[in-house]
């Protein structure tokens, strides 16, 4: 029996793609089109669609009055709203200083505060070291503070103010008395000078009944002032030290309780004494006294 062959007319189909396949196929393969094809496209059909409807004057002035509307019902929403203020770690003067800077009319929402204005106005008092603002569960508007602490009193020709341990004023007083637990200071630069200071108030303990404060000269030494008048001048370097070798003066030879109103220890190996008016008078006399004695 004969083989069968096929019949000529039936010719074998080719596999390979069209042309046109074969390049949609490879701009398939290219990651920037899959990207402008699953993003940009969408875009650009959604802007067209956004430019066509916004184009009438009316639809745009609907979507904006619609907007607001929706803005102002989120931030009126009971949650978002802050209906007081608290102040902690300020005395009461300090925080009446704060409500004048923060004049806030509550309630408000919450979506209406600038928290670092609010800081930074707060921040600006002089007696506030550091501020820390925030909104608080409860609708609450918290505000901590760290106060500047008061260590000594700087007396100037523009008055009496406080002084914290940095040396910086900020707070002014009416009267010395208004602090009388705090050291007193005086003289400009004194405030520039303040550890040192405050070394000599310490130093000067024993004399604490009768010291009355120290001031600086010049802007270049201190003199440690006490009452009667007494005064002592300390050198520009190692006032301590000076100082110190006076109270051992004092402590041996009673220097202090003595008619002496100027003890100036400027030069250190040669300390001098000023002494009172009527001391010297009463010096003088018993130096003619000695000398008429003599010539009898």
């Amino acid at each position: 029996m004969s083989e069968m062959r096929p019949p000529r007319f039936l010719s074998k189909q080719d596999p390979a793609p069209s042309r046109w396949s074969y390049r949609y196929q490879r701009l398939m393969l290219t990651p920037m089109f899959r990207l402008a094809l699953r993003f940009g496209v969408p875009f650009a059909i959604s802007l067209s669609v956004g430019l066509v409807y916004f184009a009438d004057q009316g639809r745009r002035d609907s979507f904006n009055l619609a907007f607001a509307d929706l803005r102002a019902e989120i931030k009126n929403r009971p949650e978002f709203m802050v209906k007081l203020m608290a102040i902690d770690g300020a005395t009461a003067a300090l925080g009446e200083d704060i409500r004048a800077v923060v004049p806030l009319d509550f309630p408000l929402s919450s979506f209406e505060f600038d928290l670092e204005e609010i800081r930074q106005n707060v921040a600006a008092l002089p007696a506030v070291k550091s501020a820390r603002i925030k909104i608080k569960s409860g609708g609450i508007l918290q505000i901590d503070i760290d106060e500047r602490q008061p260590v000594a009193i700087w007396r100037r020709l523009e008055g009496l103010s406080l002084l914290d341990r940095e040396g910086v004023a900020f707070r002014r007083l009416q009267s010395r008395h208004e602090r009388s637990d705090l050291p007193l200071i005086a003289g400009d630069g004194a405030a520039e000078e303040l550890a040192e200071a405050m070394q000599i108030l310490a130093v000067a303990a024993p004399l604490q009944e009768r010291l009355r404060g120290v001031a600086r000269i010049g802007e270049r030494r201190w003199d440690v002032v006490l009452d009667r008048d007494q005064r002592i001048m300390l050198p520009e370097e190692r006032p301590v030290q000076a100082l110190q070798r006076v109270l051992a003066l004092d402590t041996a030879r009673d220097l202090l309780a003595r008619d002496v109103t100027v003890v100036d220890m400027r030069v250190a190996h040669r300390p001098t004494l000023r002494m009172s008016d009527a001391a010297t008078r009463e010096r003088w006399t018993a130096r003619a006294t000695e000398v008429k004695v003599e010539e009898q």
